[in-house]
């Protein structure tokens, strides 16, 4: 009985200090490829709770497929920056998506101050 209870407690040990890397939860990637120009997309009236995102062109299957626009449910303490292609350095970046609404990385229900970007 003894041998198994300090088996158990060993195996505790080793679990507590074998806690997984936080990943991330997107992935960086540069093309050397211009997207095309979007087509035009009529915008639908506001609607409320939801924010519009407007129609990308997103890189899958090595090149490039139209993503319509959608309505996202709205996430407080978060604005949505709309989908787009940047060039920098000869390449095209993505850039876009919930960014957070005072811009200093803690979203404003968990913010001690949510409209001071100075304050954590």
């Amino acid at each position: 009985m003894r041998k198994l209870l300090i088996g158990c407690f060993a195996a505790a040990a080793l679990a507590a200090a074998a806690l997984p890397a936080e990943a991330r939860t997107y992935v960086d990637f540069q093309l050397n490829v211009a997207p095309p120009v979007a087509p035009y997309e009529l915008v639908p009236a506001p609607r409320p709770g939801f924010v519009w995102a407007p129609g990308y062109y997103d890189w899958r299957y090595n090149r490039y497929i139209w993503v319509p626009g959608h309505w996202n449910r709205h996430r407080p303490g978060y604005y949505y920056e709309p989908v787009r292609w940047v060039h920098r350095g000869g390449r095209y970046y993505r850039a876009g998506g919930w960014r957070d609404a005072d811009r200093d990385g803690v979203p404003n229900y968990a913010d001690r101050a949510p409209h001071n970007p100075y304050y954590r």
